[in-house]
């Protein structure tokens, strides 16, 4: 009787509940109504509650409250859902399941290795030493192409980013194609995924569409998801006063390339011009709706659905590639970055001039 009271909506009853019932009733209820991917991750909400409710009363200590609610939220393996208790003095709890990169490369000495590999490939076909812009920018060039390496989508400004893309851009006046790299970018904020993307926009063209999950399915009263959004990639209108590219980009990306990076290269791959090769991002859109419970504890939860232009959910599956290159831990010993060079190779044969008939 309980159970079907609570899900509901609670009421006067939760007054009745203890502590402990009381923040997993809270964080539950959330979930329940917020959560936007229970069928794209697999799980039945309504089955969890019911295995794991009869594990909390009144006297369920913290630390047993709170490795509930980690083995509740499990099978969602979802990177923007977490748990954090700092006074209970227990790590931020996150069911993520972790990517094959991210596996390959497990210590942050293979980390710094794969990173120093990359710069060896590019010095090796006549990259000069790379430059930082921006804070969240680093960039490079040969006689031929570019490569701007994107570290996260945040941590910047408006003015400093535009400042720091002409940079960019104005020191590759004249070449013939870009590698935008997003491998290890763990996301940021959709404004500066669109203002980075605008810089390469041929067109005003739709980038992608978005919803938030307002309430539950059973909630006759309200619609379960608000407006569709719609945002466009737009050139900038000043050309002068803001350089941008049209020519060939590669973009490369994997699965540890996360939330915003995810959306950027959703939006990208609306380009004509932009081809990706790698494997494909996370697969994690959403922004992340932050809550407290009673007790101090926060969490996070997945609450949006992007879509693509053309109104496909890449939630869980990420964005596929064009040309599938895996960056693998034997990599390191050959000190040569397979992507970059695949790139390179693209772009080489993008811009071989076609014979034309006499």
């Amino acid at each position: 009787m309980l159970a079907v009271f609570l899900l509901l909506g609670l009421g006067t009853q939760a007054a009745e509940l203890s502590a402990p019932e009381k923040n997993f009733e809270a964080l539950w209820g959330t979930f329940n109504k917020r959560y936007a991917f229970f069928k794209e991750r697999k799980v039945d909400w309504q089955a969890q509650y019911k295995k794991f409710r009869p594990q909390v009363d009144a006297d369920t200590t913290d630390k047993e409250l709170f490795k509930t609610i980690c083995e509740m939220l499990a099978p969602l393996k979802d990177g923007h859902v977490s748990l954090r208790a700092r006074r209970l003095g227990e790590p931020e709890y996150c069911p993520e399941d972790l990517p094959r990169f991210t596996k390959e490369f497990d210590t942050r000495k293979l980390e710094r290795q794969y990173k120093a590999m990359v710069q060896k490939t590019l010095k090796a076909n006549g990259f000069g030493e790379p430059k930082t812009a921006g804070k969240i920018l680093s960039y490079a060039h040969n006689d031929k192409f570019g490569y701007l390496l994107i570290h996260e989508f945040d941590s910047v400004n408006r003015r400093k980013l535009d400042a720091a893309l002409n940079e960019v851009l104005g020191a590759m006046d004249g070449i013939q194609g870009i590698i935008i790299d997003i491998r290890l970018n763990p996301g940021g904020t959709t404004g500066i995924t669109y203002r980075i993307a605008n810089r390469f926009a041929d067109k005003r063209r739709i980038g992608h569409h978005e919803k938030t999950k307002k309430a539950n399915g059973d909630d006759k009263d309200k619609k379960e998801f608000g407006p569709l959004r719609t945002f466009y990639l737009q050139p900038p209108a000043a050309k002068k006063k803001y350089r941008t590219f049209t020519g060939p980009i590669i973009l490369l990306t994997h699965g540890a390339s996360y939330s915003a990076a995810d959306l950027f290269a959703m939006i990208m791959r609306e380009l004509p011009h932009v081809k990706i090769i790698g494997e494909p991002t996370n697969g994690i859109f959403s922004n992340m709706l932050e809550r407290k419970l009673p007790n101090g504890w926060k969490y996070t939860l997945s609450f949006q659905v992007n879509y693509t232009a053309k109104m496909e959910c890449l939630e869980t599956k990420g964005v596929p590639v064009h040309v599938q290159v895996l960056n693998k831990r034997t990599d390191l010993k050959t000190g040569i970055d397979p992507l970059v060079t695949q790139a390179l190779k693209m772009l080489g044969a993008k811009n071989k001039k076609v014979p034309q008939p006499k």
